[in-house]
């Protein structure tokens, strides 16, 4: 009970309700009652079996805690879920019951029923992917010329904009977005096969029972069963790990500028978010934490998924189980971590003159390379770097501004004087100039990202599941 109850704690309860045993169950019975009317149009059943079967394929008719805990001694809900479900035609139609499940397998309800569920996974996923990529090209739009420090090994390195920063957040969202649109759609096919793949019971029907049943899911019609083949599955489950080592990258970018030694951003503010149980000062990056939580158990559940594709021959045993098992926890993680950060970068705090002033605590050591390739036009560029790092070296010692201590060195050294221009050099310490390159390298990535964004949006392939 308590790793569930921290599983949902990192998680969402739009997606937890996706993998719950009612939608998996109704998933399932969604399968048969497809099933049942294909077969029935397709002159395989009476279509009087089929109306009966479809007619109580419905979860709230089943007692599902009995029905998960028997699955367990089956070794297959599926196994349970026809038994149950034939006794319950019975009631009603006695001939019907003898065409429950006619032709199909256990592992083609399940299969089928874990796509359709993970499509409404995916809906949730696609959503509120385009509401981060919209909330962080917001902020590029007020914030993003805003000049800050960039941080290298951890380190302050040169100055940037925000705009700079953000693009490494929106460029690998609006990629994945895309990537997850193209697996998402070769993954998410009908499995229909019967005992071994061949659909014997079916026959020369079984083609077209096939078609109907993709046509009626809405899902896409594979050539033949893939009870072994996982590769479209465990490909759409890497890109769900990739999705979700980008949003770890964007938590941890802001758990670092949110810290109160630096404290140029700050996740929202609200009632109970973020606090602390002692600390009444605190406020902590609660999505933050969520998305680096993910971010550190995700790859353990692509692993596995990985792992699970070396199958036996025409049917897996344990490794095809332990691949649904996982896949419900994938898609918990990472959409736990993509409505956090959503909500977050959407009322994300910038907090301009502090990044502002964090430049300045540098005094001035930031801009070195800018003035040592002003010098090295001149003096050559080994010369340059050798005189620029004698002269960062002293303002360090002395706690001067190295703009102060190269502007002395220039007054003093006739050399450099004769040579080059002291309003020159100082205007190389103005945090803004400095940042107009990043700003120029920026505003064209966001355009087309802005561009390619709105494209995505408009399309939404999975919208429609989302209240499914």
């Amino acid at each position: 009970m308590s790793a569930l109850v921290f599983e949902s704690f990192l998680s969402t309860p739009d997606v937890v309700a996706v993998f719950s045993p009612t939608a998996v169950i109704q998933a399932m019975l969604d399968f048969e009652a497809t099933l049942a009317r294909a077969q029935a149009a397709e002159g395989v059943i009476p279509m009087a079996a089929a109306q009966a079967i479809a007619g109580v394929c419905k979860a709230e008719l089943f007692d599902l805690p009995t029905l998960v805990a028997a699955g367990t001694r089956a070794g297959s809900l599926a196994i349970p879920l026809v038994g149950k479900l034939t006794e319950t035609v019975a009631l009603f139609d006695a001939d019907a019951a003898g065409y429950v499940h006619w032709g199909s397998t256990s592992q083609d309800v399940i299969d089928t029923a874990m796509v359709l569920v993970t499509r409404r996974a995916l809906a949730l996923i696609d959503r509120d992917l385009s509401t981060l990529i919209a909330a962080g090209l917001s902020l590029a739009q007020t914030h993003g010329d805003a000049p800050m420090l960039a941080r290298t090994l951890m380190q302050p390195a040169q100055v940037i904009s925000l705009g700079f920063k953000l693009v490494s957040w929106i460029a690998p969202l609006v990629r994945s977005q895309q990537r997850l649109r193209a697996a998402g759609q070769a993954a998410l096919q009908l499995q229909l096969g019967g005992a071994v793949g061949t659909l014997a019971v079916m026959g020369e029907q079984a083609a077209a029972v096939s078609r109907v049943m993709a046509d009626t899911l809405q899902l896409a019609l594979p050539p033949g069963a893939w009870h072994t083949q996982r590769d479209e599955l465990a490909a759409l489950a890497c890109e769900v790990g990739v999705l979700t080592g980008t949003l770890g990258k964007i938590a941890k970018d802001i758990s670092l500028l949110a810290q109160g030694e630096v404290g140029e951003v700050s996740e929202p503010a609200g009632l109970g978010r973020g606090g602390s149980s002692t600390m009444p000062h605190k406020r902590n990056p609660v999505a933050a934490m969520i998305a680096l939580s993910a971010a550190l158990r995700v790859p353990h559940r692509v692993s596995a998924l990985l792992a699970a594709m070396v199958q036996e021959h025409e049917r897996g045993l344990g490794n095809w189980q332990a691949e649904l098992a996982e896949s419900a926890g994938l898609y918990l993680a990472a959409h736990g971590a993509l409505k956090a950060l959503a909500d977050a970068v959407a009322g994300l705090a910038v907090d301009a003159p502090r990044m502002l002033r964090n430049i300045d605590a540098q005094h001035g050591l930031v801009f070195a390379e800018a003035v040592a390739m002003l010098f090295a036009r001149h003096l050559g560029k080994a010369r340059a770097h050798v005189l620029l790092e004698r002269l960062s070296h002293e303002a360090v010692a002395s706690g001067h501004h190295l703009r102060d201590v190269a502007l002395h060195a220039l007054a003093h050294d006739d050399t450099l004087r004769d040579r080059f221009d002291a309003g020159e050099v100082a205007a190389l310490f103005d945090p803004a100039t400095a940042a107009l390159r990043a700003i120029q390298v920026a505003r064209p990535q966001l355009d087309a990202l802005r561009a390619t964004a709105a494209a995505l949006s408009a399309q939404a392939p999975w919208a429609a599941w989302l209240n499914a």
